[in-house]
């Protein structure tokens, strides 16, 4: 059997190649050293080694040449898509037209405590709950599970949700997002996540939390969505204000921007809303 360290060590050192095509400092064509020299660069076995190569194969990041080597891959990254987010719900509309879907899921379930908490269900309301990937050229770069309240699930069907954005179908119903609030944070992927987007299982992942309410701060859509960091960010504008002694960066007017497949990183947003 092998020890129990060996798939934390096979993660690292996919992780630390990944980390250097993705930023570009291994380059497009470039030849990798031997896997006993990463080996020996990473304190790690060359079977630990080759795992990691084959991770970073089935993410079409590099290629095994017999006889030859391991060589990075040209770039596979699509070209930026950039939208404003101080207007958030415009922006995720024009996202959800810009960009392919694929429905994996679509149901309804009682409500999980923290759904019914954070979009202020009844106790017996059940919520509609589906599964999309979005991808960008053809390249998958976000996993999005969405709740929203079973009345208003029962608004469009599941071949709607297969060819329009989400918000997009709730404003069709007659239905206006006013706010939402959202986190962002990191987690890894899980088996699951990691197949449909096409990457090693524990590779990091954007996570962002977003509770949309309606008329009256009615809950609408509370959505978990997980994005690869190498092919999209969230951007902030920020200026400093203040008097002197109490000056600190606040955001501008032009608000938040997103990038589809640019290897930013996140930044954590608060409260915005519809303008």
């Amino acid at each position: 059997m092998r020890p129990a360290t060996e798939p934390l060590k096979t993660q690292k050192v996919y992780l630390l190649l990944r980390d250097k095509i993705v930023t570009g400092e291994l380059k497009a064509g470039a030849r990798l050293p031997s896997e006993l020299a990463l080996a020996d660069q990473y304190n790690v076995s060359r079977v630990t080694v080759r795992l990691a190569l084959d991770l970073l194969s089935r993410e079409d990041l590099v290629e095994k040449r017999v006889g030859s080597g391991t060589y990075v891959r040209g770039s596979t990254f699509a070209q930026p898509v950039t939208a404003d987010l101080s207007n958030a719900f415009a922006h995720l509309i024009e996202m959800g037209r810009s960009t392919a879907v694929r429905l994996i899921s679509f149901e309804y379930i009682e409500a999980p405590e923290k759904i019914a908490e954070a979009l202020d269900l009844e106790d017996d309301e059940r919520v509609q709950k589906s599964v999309r990937v979005r991808s960008f050229d053809d390249v998958p770069f976000s996993y999005l599970t969405a709740y929203v309240p079973e009345r208003i699930g029962r608004e469009y069907s599941r071949d709607d949700l297969a060819h329009m954005a989400l918000l997009e179908l709730m404003e069709r119903a007659g239905l206006r997002a006013e706010t939402a609030w959202q986190e962002v944070g990191a987690v890894l992927a899980n088996p699951e996540v990691a197949e449909a987007l096409g990457i090693g299982v524990g590779s990091p992942l954007i996570s962002m939390i977003r509770v949309v309410r309606g008329k009256g701060e009615r809950g609408m859509e509370y959505l978990h969505a997980l994005y690869r960091p190498d092919r999209y960010s969230l951007q902030m504008n920020l200026v400093r204000k203040g008097s002197e002694g109490s000056r600190h960066w606040s955001p501008t007017s032009e608000g938040f921007r997103s990038d589809t497949a640019t290897g930013s990183r996140a930044t954590k947003t608060k409260r915005v809303k519809d303008k």
